[in-house]
């Protein structure tokens, strides 16, 4: 650059002109050598870069020195990065990656449907081993199969007897999931063979908690249901397979040991496959029915339904497809919550920006082109989207903890690990660069569109009203977007409250349940009479101190129990019956509070000596005798038939009706229910139920005590209150989903109260000087507090109208999540608007206020 300046004067002094005028010209004609520098070096690569850390730079500088705004934008943006990485990290490990197991996309389970059953009768999803056998030699699909039976396992030592989960599983069941143990060895093909030694795995919680993990443990003998069994391995943390704290090989061949102890071919084998690759779910389907329709031609002794269909799910949907709704809705509530966070900041940047157009007219005039400064307040939205991404992460950590903590355990595997993984990470910091750009493209445009020069002498006032639509727009946005929120949140809490309030005909903070496994031993036979010794506990526990009444029972009221197909004796119609089915005592009525509506109730004679006798609930007379006279009708029921020592194709007498409880649900009607006398079965465990004038829980000591009194063998499986029961089985995920989506409410109403109390502020300084005019004609100061009020409240209302509108649209998604309150309950709806009203007015208020008390001679100098 230099020599073609240097030649040039050369050219002209030749032309005759002096050598200073020569270099004036020179200079003239080449335009300016600065400015043709800066030309060159923004042509080249490095110069990109330095100008793109120098903008970050100047806006690191222009932050600080507004640090409030800053501060207040990094806060709204982490609010809604670190509830989007929570929710991602649950979703991500529950739906996408919740099993440590090998190839489990491609595992799946099957279900037989009745299809002349009401859909919301349950599918069959266990089988015999008749069926297992059928399907692992018979399906084309399959890449593998097993099978798991799943039972309790009294352990017996010198402290006593104790009850664990366990269960049988084909000797291919550790090999299918890909888990090698932590210790030991699995089950090989040998050990389901006969005559095989007695053998057994063990889980990795149950080592740690039972046996305080030592691995001496390993070959150690056990007695386990009365039998010795030989501990030969122990699986690593993560491993829940198949749901058990200790595994038995499970044998196919006749009178192998496991299913066949209890009943005699029963339905009790659950199926895990996995498909071969390329296999749909549909093919899989097609080819089970086939197989399915085969057998039950071939046994019609299986009692299959006469129209039947094999349906398939994935082994994802069967353990956690309950709770991916919830987990859905959440996402969709966090959604909400991130796009008020990007409307509250970008409506923050916009009021900076129109605050600054006087200084980016000034950039411009200094040689600033559009797509410099467009840069520029981009890399102020990064910087600050930077920021929130790492507070957000630090928020997401530790609200993660505090989740997992009420995340309900039963709906999501054992095996779920849930964490702030890497690519949650990637999640936030994707999120952090998508949110700079939202909320920075808007506010940068509106700062660089029109004539900037003329923005010099224009004062800010005008672009302040002129984009004033804009940021009342957003607001509106808020505020609808935080109308859905709430409304959604409304109807969880109401649901959960009605969930809570359920009216049942006994009160369960009174009353004790104790699961009994009476003992079993070596050599003891398979349908041998455990009525003595419920008899003799059921009479202890009824003796005790603090206890009112006490029964026998098979189920936990109200949360259901065993159902079985019946036969009315003179019935003609085709139709398949259905009925719940109690085992009982005689002083089952009194304690939970059902009363008689007609005939009789059986005696505890009748108990002790057996008798087919039978009591029915009113749901039973309404839907199978039609308004009929109940008394003396005889019913048969299905599955006694398949039970061992029980009487076959016994008829029994109805001697009494009595009022309706929940019995399958908290929220759904009584079903049929059929009450007959313990006595008829007394295989297997029971419960004690036991209604008290104290603490349930502070008879557990002694309702233990006095079990062990009758057998020290015999294990208590599980005991407290009944309430706590319920609790835990229909509490637990409405209680996750109501706390979760109400924090994501609040911080949603928390970023909205922040967005209208900004923008209502900023219009009050816009205002000033018009206010201090007013105030100098007369104006009141109630007349200004109104007036404030007046605009603040117009943003609101108009926000309300349409939340509430796209309320009504969007719950409707939420009619599977709420079962104890209409998803347009007009009471949630009018509550959530009342209570936001009072708290966005409250918002108003404070620059209100500020606007009324304002001196007029310092506000009609104000510029």
């Amino acid at each position: 650059m230099r020599f073609h300046l240097e030649q040039r004067v050369r050219d002209y002094v030749a032309s005759g002109l002096p050598p200073k005028e020569a270099r004036r010209r020179a200079n003239l004609a080449f335009g300016g050598l600065e400015q043709v520098k800066e030309d060159c070096r923004e042509a080249r690569k490095e110069s990109h870069v330095e100008a793109f850390l120098r903008d970050f730079h100047y806006a690191w500088r222009s932050l600080v020195k507004n640090r409030r705004l800053a501060l207040v934008a990094v806060f709204a943006l982490a609010l809604g990065i670190g509830a989007a990485t929570v929710m991602f990290s649950v979703v991500y490990n529950v739906v996408f990656d919740p099993f440590p197991y090998r190839d489990f996309q491609h595992s799946i389970v099957f279900e037989v449907k009745d299809l002349n059953a009401p859909k919301e009768a349950p599918n069959r999803d266990h089988y015999t081993v008749p069926e297992f056998l059928a399907i692992r030699e018979q399906n084309k699909v399959f890449e593998d199969l097993i099978g798991n039976y799943q039972l309790d396992v009294l352990y017996t030592d010198s402290k006593g007897t104790r009850r664990f989960s366990g269960g049988f599983v084909t000797t291919n069941g550790f090999d299918f999931l890909g888990v090698p143990p932590l210790l030991g060895r699995v089950f090989s093909p040998q050990d389901g063979e006969p005559g095989a030694p007695p053998v057994f795995v063990m889980n990795y919680r149950l080592w740690q908690t039972e046996f305080a993990g030592d691995q001496k443990l390993l070959g150690t003998t056990f007695f386990l249901n009365g039998k010795a069994r030989t501990l030969i391995g122990i699986m690593p943390e993560r491993f829940n397979g198949y749901d058990a704290g200790l595994w038995l090989p499970l044998g196919l061949y006749q009178g192998a040991e496991g299913i066949s102890f209890v009943v005699k071919d029963p339905a009790a084998i659950w199926m895990l496959a996995r498909l071969r690759k390329g296999v749909s779910l549909e093919a899989a389907a097609v080819d089970l029915d086939a197989i399915l329709h085969r057998f039950a031609q071939a046994n019609p002794d299986q009692r299959y339904p006469k129209q039947f269909r094999v349906e398939t799910r994935t082994l994802l949907d069967f353990v956690v497809g309950r709770l991916k709704n919830t987990l859905y809705v959440l996402v969709a509530a966090v959604f909400l919550l991130l796009l008020i966070a990007c409307s509250n900041v970008m409506n923050l940047l916009l009021l900076r920006a129109t605050a600054r157009e006087r200084e980016m007219a000034l950039r411009a005039s200094l040689g600033s082109s559009r797509g410099r400064l467009l840069r520029y307040l981009l890399a102020e939205s990064l910087i600050l989207a930077t920021g929130a991404c790492l507070a957000g992460c630090l928020l997401a950590y530790l609200g993660l903890k505090a989740l997992v903590a009420i995340i309900p355990r039963g709906p999501i595997p054992e095996e779920t690990a849930i964490s702030l993984n890497p690519a949650a990470l990637l999640f936030a910091l994707g999120i952090a660069v998508l949110v700079s750009v939202v909320c920075g493209l808007a506010p940068a445009l509106h700062v660089v569109r029109g004539d900037l020069l003329l923005r010099m002498t224009g004062g800010t006032k005008g672009g302040g009203f002129r984009y004033g639509k804009v940021r009342s727009g957003l607001v509106v946005a808020e505020v609808a977007l935080s109308i859905i929120l709430l409304t959604g949140t409304g109807l969880m809490i109401r649901n959960f409250f009605a969930l809570t309030h359920v009216e049942l005909s006994f009160d369960p903070a009174t009353t004790l349940y104790v699961r009994v496994a009476p003992a079993i031993r070596a050599g003891k036979a398979a349908a041998s009479d455990n009525g003595p010794f419920f008899a003799k506990a059921l009479e202890r526990v009824r003796n005790l101190p603090g206890v009112a009444s006490a029964t026998l029972a098979i189920g936990f009221p109200p949360l259901g129990g065993a159902g079985t197909y019946i036969t009315i004796r003179g019935d003609m119609g085709s139709k398949k019956r259905e009925s719940m089915l109690e085992l009982c005592s005689a002083s089952y009525f009194q304690t939970l509070g059902l009363r008689l509506v007609d005939g009789r109730l059986f005696s505890a004679n009748e108990t002790n000596a057996a008798r087919r006798v039978v009591v029915v609930n009113q749901a039973f007379v309404r839907a199978h005798l039609e308004g009929q006279p109940a008394i003396g009708r005889a019913i048969k029921f299905d599955a006694l038939d398949e039970l061992p020592g029980t009487p076959r194709d016994a008829y029994f007498e109805i001697v009494g009706v009595v009022s309706d409880s929940k019995n399958g649900g908290l929220f759904d009607a009584p079903m049929p229910e059929a009450f007959l006398p313990y006595t008829i079965y007394t295989l297997g465990e029971r419960v004690i139920l036991a209604k008290t004038t104290v603490d349930p829980k502070s008879l557990l000591t002694s309702v233990q005590r006095e079990i062990w009194s009758v057998d020290s063998n015999a294990a208590v499986a599980r005991s407290g209150s009944v309430k706590d029961l319920v609790a835990e089985s229909a509490y637990t995920q409405p209680r996750f989903g109501m706390f979760t989506i109400s924090a994501f409410a609040g911080i949603g109403l928390a970023l909205v109260l922040i967005g209208i109390f900004s923008v209502t502020a900023y219009s009050v300084a816009l205002r000033t000087n018009e206010i201090g005019v007013r105030v100098a004609l007369g104006a009141r100061r109630a007349d200004i507090l109104a007036m404030v009020l007046w605009q603040g409240l117009r943003l609101i209302s108009s926000g309300i109208l349409i939340g509430v509108l796209a309320s009504l649209g969007v719950v409707r998604f939420l009619a599977g999540q709420v079962s104890g309150v209409s998803v347009t309950d007009p009471l949630t709806f009018s509550a959530v608007v009342t209570a936001f009203l009072v708290v966005s007015l409250i918002a108003c208020l404070l620059p209100a206020r500020r606007a009324a008390n304002a001196d007029p001679m310092v506000a009609l100098r104000y510029e």
